[in-house]
């Protein structure tokens, strides 16, 4: 480990991503000096997010080296930069560390009372739910999120951390890259096990690791525990969800197309975000505030006032009677949930899926077929543009269209258009009030601007 108490200077290469800018934000804050770069901030693709960071003091520079001065102290990677990146290069002829960004966000992490979410879906909404009860009821956390909270967002702040100054510490533990095992948080959160970034069974493992770096307490979906290791009985572990042998029971839920009511061992709660997923997902953040020592009406309260996650389920807008739904959806289970909370304010949907990396389609690519086979409707309509490529050395040894193809054979209405003024016009078209339309994939913030210029045609 290395000493962060010192003011240092850090350089974060690929710091426009969601959770690499919000670990600049937060080290920025602490005092230090942060730069960083990123393949997007030349193409104007998230030009908001480049001009909060800049506006906090974080100097921006090209991904071509020119960033790398002498002084740097460490250089600060995602898993996503590959060791061909110009940056990289620099440091290493200049002898700077180069450090990963589970590395610097644990250092500062194990030290404090954690607390860690994670899960193949559903951890963003819950740090989010989780830090603003926390937030609401003065225990005064830091944030660390891999998504924008809207109760967060500010001319300044992009919404995906806060800096507190208590001894809290909520921070989203992703799983993708297997990083979450250098986390060692006192309560730690296990939403949900699906194939994702990798199968179940090696997900099994690497969350029971999770489990075992835990110092006090389990907050498990009960759905998740016979996936998971738990050998320590000096941990206090909580199960929760519908069942009947769980700790924390949710009922009577009901579910409309802004949000649901439900009840926890006779106490009422209600969310301002619509979908049945989102119920489990705050009945995971209730775990955790209970165990903080949240009294059941400050969490009421605080959930009352709590806004959502940008991109998740977000209404962008509606026109002539038809609703523009922002999603980040991008893996089986996630597009499922979505579908099932678009349907409950639609009868008929038009969704425009646009799956991201070559790799991960591959890998779901049975299971994206499996998920719009049973969830698009006769009425439905399914399209999808090509694969989002963020750049780098991936195999694009598949398409959209071999999706599309194969839905078309079982019967449903999908289409394969590259184009997205080509979707736009093809909407403009067929939509009719009373329809919402749909609009899912992760890591590509246009796809947002994609949400708007469809409204603004219709």
């Amino acid at each position: 480990m290395f000493d962060t108490k010192g003011k240092s200077r850090y350089h974060l290469v690929g710091i426009g991503g969601v959770g690499m800018s919000a670990l600049a934000q937060i080290v920025k804050s602490q005092g230090h000096f942060v730069s960083g770069s990123d393949r997007k901030s030349d193409s104007n693709q998230t030009p908001e997010a480049f001009n909060k960071l800049k506006s906090q003091g974080i100097k921006l520079y090209p991904q071509d080296g020119t960033g790398i001065e002498s002084s740097i102290d460490f250089v600060v990677t995602s898993s996503a930069i590959e060791e061909g990146n110009p940056d990289l290069k620099i440091a290493v002829q200049r002898n700077i560390r180069v450090i990963k960004r589970a590395e610097l966000l644990s250092s500062f992490f194990n030290d404090k009372h954690g607390i860690a979410i994670g899960g193949s879906n559903g951890k963003t909404t819950v740090c989010g739910m989780t830090s603003w009860i926390l937030d609401k009821a003065g225990h005064d956390p830091t944030v660390v999120g891999g998504g924008y909270i809207k109760n967060y967002i500010s001319d300044k702040s992009l919404g995906n951390a806060k800096l507190g100054h208590s001894d809290i510490i909520v921070i989203e533990a992703d799983e993708s890259d297997g990083s979450l095992i250098n986390y060692m948080p006192k309560v730690s959160v296990i939403t949900d096990l699906s194939k994702d970034h990798m199968t179940t069974d090696e997900l099994g493992d690497l969350f029971s690791k999770f489990v075992e770096n835990t110092c006090d307490t389990v907050i498990i979906n009960e759905k998740c525990t016979h996936f998971i290791r738990i050998n320590d009985k000096r941990k206090e572990v909580i199960k929760y969800g519908e069942g009947s042998g769980v700790d924390i029971r949710i009922s009577q839920i009901s579910c409309n197309p802004f949000g649901s009511r439900f009840e926890i061992n006779g106490s009422k709660f209600e969310i301002n975000i619509p979908g049945s997923h989102n119920v489990l997902n705050a009945l995971a953040s209730i775990a955790v505030a209970q165990t903080e020592g949240v009294s059941d009406k400050d969490i009421n309260i605080a959930l009352g006032s709590f806004k959502g996650i940008r991109r998740r389920m977000e209404i962008v807008g509606e026109k002539n009677g038809i609703k523009i739904i922002d999603d980040y959806a991008h893996n089986p289970r996630k597009i499922q949930a979505a579908i099932d909370a678009a349907r409950l304010s639609s009868k008929r949907l038009i969704v425009v899926f646009q799956p991201h990396g070559y790799s991960p389609t591959k890998f779901l690519r049975e299971g994206f077929i499996s998920a719009f086979a049973k969830k698009i409707l006769p009425a439905d309509i399914l399209f999808m543009p090509e694969i989002f490529y963020a750049g780098g050395t991936a195999h694009k040894g598949i398409s959209s269209r071999d999706i599309i193809d194969e839905l078309r054979d079982r019967g449903i209405r999908a289409y394969f258009i590259p184009g997205r003024e080509d979707i736009i016009t093809e909407i403009k078209q067929r939509a009719i009030p009373g329809d919402s339309i749909l609009i899912m994939g992760a890591r590509d913030d246009s796809l947002t601007d994609l949400c708007h210029a469809m409204l603004n045609q219709l």
